[in-house]
C-alpha cells in the first residue's frame, strides 16, 4: 500500500534537527486519525475490526514494566525524588548516551510526530511532543493527550520531549538498565527515552509522571482518579489502580464524565491531564458498561490486545488469551456526556475505589478525615491480572496514594495537599470495594456490578447523608444498614463468610497492614 506524500502536513514550530534527530527519511507531521490508519495498515501493525477500530497488538510486553523504568539523578531534581524501587537512579551519563543513540535510530527511517498538551487547565498545560516510528503509537497518544486546533499547530514549541521507538533496544551491560526495554526520564529537563516495548500505556504513564512531578511544585495537586459531574454540579472524584473501577464507575449516563485516569487540583478546581481514556476492555459487558463498550465499535478507537476473528472481524472481549489486560484508547468525544472543556469545580465528594482480595471491607464506608488520609497513604488494593508484567492473578498490594508508581516525589507530599483540600472544601470521603465479598480471592466472588453503581451513586447523590449506620468493630468505619435497590447482606461482609472466626482474623490482619503501611509512608 502506498502512502500519498500529501498527507505529510501542520508541522510545529521546530523541526526534529532542534531536539538531536537528523532525519533520513518522512518525517509525518499531526496526521489525522484517518492517515494514520492508513500508515499502521500499510506497515502491517494492524486490522480494522468490526465498526471501525484499529486492533493491534504490543507482542511480548501487554502491561507496563515498572522495574524498568528510571529517572535521571541530576541536581535539578534530586533532592525531591523519592529514591527507591519505584523511582530508580540512572546515571545522566548513561541516559544521554541512550538518548543519542535513540535519535540516531528514530532519524533512519520515517517518523511520526504528534504535537499535544497535557493539562486542560490553560494556566497549568505542558506542551508535549512525541517522536516515534510507529503510526499506531502516533494514533494512541494523538488520542489520550490534548490535541491543540490547527491554527495552533504551527506555533506549538513542544518543553516535554517523548523519543519512541520500539525496535531499539538498550543493552543492560553498558547502558545501566536491567533489560534491552526501558523508560528513562529525565525530570529537569522533561525528555523521556522509551525503547524495546510496544505497550502504549508506557507513553501515557510517562507524561503522567512528568505532571506529577510537575504540578506539585506549582502549587497543583496531581491525582491518580477518575472525575465526573452530577446534575447538580457537583464534582467527585474517583481515586483506585487500574481495575478497580475507576473508569466504569466514572462513566454514567447520569453525570457528565470530565476524564477517566488523571487530574489535577488547582485553585479553579479539578481539570483533567488528557484528552481521552485508557480502558480495560476484558469482559467487557455491553449491557454494565454500555458507554465504554460502545467504544470498541468506533472509528478512532485504538484495540490492544484484544482478539478478533480474521474473517468476520468481530471482536471478543472475553477471550483473555494474549493478556487479561486488554485495553482500548479512545477520545473523550466518544463517550456521549462528557464536561466541556474537561474543567469543573472543587469536588464534594472523594471515592476512593479498592479492589479488596481478602474480602473483609464493606461494599461502601463514610470516612473521617484522618481514616481517608490513611487510606490514601496505605492504598491498599490488589494488583489486577495484566496491568503489570507478572501478575497473572489478583494480588493484595499497598500502593501509595493509589498511584505510587507514578509519584515521583514523596507520597506525603500528595497527602498533604489531599489534607488541605478535604479541609478547606468540606469533602466527603468514601471507600468502596469492587473487590470479593463472601470470602477472599479464590472463595468469594466478585462485588457486583449494578450493586456497587447503585451504592456509589446513593453516596454522590446525598441519599446516604443522614443514613443509619454501624461502627464496624475492626476497621472503625460508619457502614450504611440499608441501601435502597442493594442487598442488605453484602452492607455486613461478616455475615457473608461461613466462617466468622475467620473473618475477623483476616479483617485484623488487614487493618494492621493498612496502619502499617499508611504510618510507613509518612517519613
Amino acid at each position: 500500500m502506498a502512502i500519498d506524500q500529501k498527507t505529510e502536513s501542520r508541522t510545529g514550530a521546530v523541526g526534529p534537527e532542534a531536539h538531536g534527530i537528523t532525519a533520513e527519511g518522512t518525517v509525518w507531521w499531526n496526521l489525522s486519525s484517518a492517515a494514520l490508519y492508513e500508515h499502521a495498515l500499510a506497515a502491517g501493525d494492524g486490522s480494522i475490526a468490526q465498526g471501525g477500530p484499529l486492533v493491534v497488538s504490543t507482542g511480548s510486553h501487554t502491561g507496563r514494566s515498572p522495574k524498568d523504568k528510571w529517572i535521571v539523578r541530576e541536581p535539578g531534581s534530586e533532592d525531591r525524588v523519592w529514591w527507591g524501587a519505584i523511582n530508580q537512579p540512572i546515571d545522566l551519563a548513561n541516559h544521554v548516551s541512550l538518548g543519542s543513540r535513540l535519535r540516531e535510530h528514530l532519524g533512519q527511517n520515517d517518523i511520526y510526530v504528534i504535537d499535544a498538551y497535557a493539562g486542560a487547565d490553560p494556566k497549568e498545560q505542558l506542551s508535549v511532543r512525541l517522536y516515534t516510528e510507529s503510526a499506531w503509537h502516533a494514533l494512541f497518544a494523538q488520542t489520550l493527550f490534548i490535541v491543540p486546533p490547527d491554527d495552533a499547530i504551527e506555533s506549538h514549541e513542544p518543553t516535554a520531549l517523548i523519543f519512541h521507538a520500539p525496535s531499539f533496544t538498550a543493552d543492560p551491560a553498558s547502558d545501566g538498565v536491567r533489560a534491552g526495554n526501558f523508560v528513562s526520564m529525565h525530570l529537569t529537563d522533561q525528555e523521556i527515552l522509551i525503547g524495546g516495548t510496544y505497550y502504549a500505556g508506557e507513553i501515557k504513564k510517562s507524561i503522567f509522571t512528568l505532571m506529577n512531578d510537575r504540578l506539585p511544585v506549582r502549587g497543583v495537586m496531581s491525582m491518580h482518579c477518575s472525575a465526573n459531574v452530577g446534575p447538580d454540579g457537583s464534582v467527585a472524584v474517583f481515586f483506585g489502580l487500574s481495575g478497580t473501577g475507576k473508569t466504569t464507575l466514572s462513566t454514567d449516563s447520569q453525570r457528565p464524565l470530565i476524564g477517566d485516569d488523571e487530574h489535577g487540583w488547582g485553585p479553579d478546581g479539578v481539570f483533567n491531564i488528557e484528552g481521552g481514556c485508557y480502558a480495560k476492555v476484558i469482559n467487557l459487558s455491553e449491557t454494565g458498561e454500555p458507554e465504554i463498550y460502545a467504544t470498541t465499535r468506533k472509528f478512532g478507537t485504538v484495540l490492544e490486545n484484544v482478539v478478533m476473528d480474521p474473517v468476520t472481524r468481530r471482536l471478543d472481549l472475553d477471550d483473555s488469551s494474549k493478556t487479561e489486560n486488554t485495553r482500548a484508547a479512545y477520545p473523550l468525544e466518544s463517550i456521549p456526556n462528557t464536561v466541556e472543556g474537561s474543567r469543573a469545580g472543587h469536588p464534594t465528594n472523594i471515592v476512593m475505589l479498592t479492589a479488596d482480595a481478602f474480602g473483609v471491607l464493606p461494599p461502601i464506608a463514610k470516612l473521617t478525615p484522618e481514616q481517608a488520609m490513611t487510606m490514601f497513604l496505605a492504598g491498599y488494593t490488589a494488583k489486577v491480572a495484566g496491568t503489570e508484567v507478572g501478575v497473572v492473578e489478583p494480588q493484595a498490594t499497598f500502593s501509595a496514594c493509589f498511584g505510587a508508581a507514578f509519584l515521583p516525589q514523596p507520597p506525603a507530599v500528595y497527602a498533604e495537599m489531599l489534607g488541605q483540600r478535604i479541609k478547606e472544601h468540606g469533602v466527603s470521603a468514601w471507600l468502596v470495594n469492587t473487590g470479593w465479598t463472601g470470602g477472599p480471592y479464590g472463595v468469594g466472588s466478585r462485588m457486583p456490578i449494578a450493586a456497587t453503581r447503585a451504592i456509589v451513586r446513593a453516596a454522590l447523590s446525598g441519599e446516604l447523608d443522614g443514613a443509619e449506620t454501624r461502627t464496624d468493630p475492626i476497621f472503625g468505619f460508619e457502614v450504611p444498614v440499608a441501601i435502597a435497590g442493594v442487598d442488605s447482606g453484602l452492607l455486613d461482609p461478616r455475615s457473608t463468610w461461613s466462617d466468622g472466626d475467620a473473618y475477623d482474623a483476616s479483617a485484623k490482619d488487614l487493618q494492621a497492614r493498612i496502619l502499617e503501611h499508611a504510618e510507613q509512608m509518612k517519613a
